[in-house]
């Protein structure tokens, strides 16, 4: 579609797809390390875990909310953007200006914006993104699928005046101030494989497709470098990441290489 190469092509250009790419792998990375069904973490804590870390990691990024950037106090605001990140999380971290994105949030729901495109977020059990039940969703998600479609089939029946006074009546309940889109997100907490894309939902009452498009943000490279602000140096940490990531390892063996590289 047209439209989601205009879309991926603006936020990846601007680094903003490297941004999500980076908190969703940084966070389930962390919340498989602290998950322990011995310690009574269930699937329920993991998704909460999960979710409350991801929110966290797109605000770092994208200096957000408590880490917004505050002009002659670069010290305070390092200290707090890494506050709980590890060596490997700091290098990776995509290097983007303070402004680049804001919080956009809708009746509740975290949002992110870029100009007038803005994201949300929704997860739903791993391999089940094509067939994700919008209508089961939140009224706020269920607003954000009902969009009206950005590349509508030719009219059969109708004439384009007809059509076009008939679409917008059936959708003007769910014109949005932004166009919104959704960042899918899945984990199986067994074999620890990932799922992540971006895209515009589509309201699938009845079953059915659940979007018009949809993009993966995890073939992506992963992003390089460190997020730097005026020059200060990064803390010392790992500085190579692996190629687009979609299996993690359990957390007991990253914990055991982490013993082994510190000895």
């Amino acid at each position: 579609m047209k439209e989601q190469r205009e879309v991926i092509s603006e936020l990846g250009d601007a680094g903003v797809l490297a941004g999500v790419r980076w908190a969703y792998v940084s966070a389930t990375t962390r919340s498989l390390e602290q998950y322990s069904e011995a310690d009574g973490h269930d699937a329920a804590w993991l998704g909460n875990t999960r979710y409350t870390l991801f929110r966290d990691r797109l605000d770092r990024v994208f200096a957000c909310e408590r880490y917004a950037v505050h002009s002659g106090n670069d010290d305070a605001d390092l200290d707090v953007l890494y506050d709980q990140l590890s060596g490997r999380d700091i290098a990776s971290m995509p290097r983007l200006d303070s402004g680049l994105v804001r919080r956009a949030d809708l009746n509740g729901s975290p949002g992110w914006a870029h100009g007038e495109r803005r994201f949300l977020l929704a997860s739903c059990d791993y391999g089940k993104l094509d067939t994700l039940p919008w209508p089961r969703k939140s009224p706020t998600k269920q607003r954000v699928a009902g969009q009206r479609n950005p590349e509508p089939p030719q009219p059969s029946l109708f004439d384009d005046e007809e059509l076009g006074g008939l679409e917008a009546l059936l959708t003007a309940q769910h014109d949005l101030d932004l166009t919104t889109y959704v960042v899918g997100h899945t984990l199986d907490p067994l074999s620890q494989q990932m799922e992540l894309v971006l895209g515009r939902p589509r309201l699938n009452t009845g079953g059915g497709q659940a979007w018009y498009w949809y993009q993966d943000l995890l073939v992506a490279p992963p992003a390089t470098g460190g997020r730097r602000i005026d020059g200060t140096p990064l803390p010392t940490g790992p500085t190579t990441t692996p190629d687009a990531p979609v299996r993690l390892r359990p957390a007991e063996e990253r914990r055991n290489n982490r013993r082994r590289g510190q000895r």
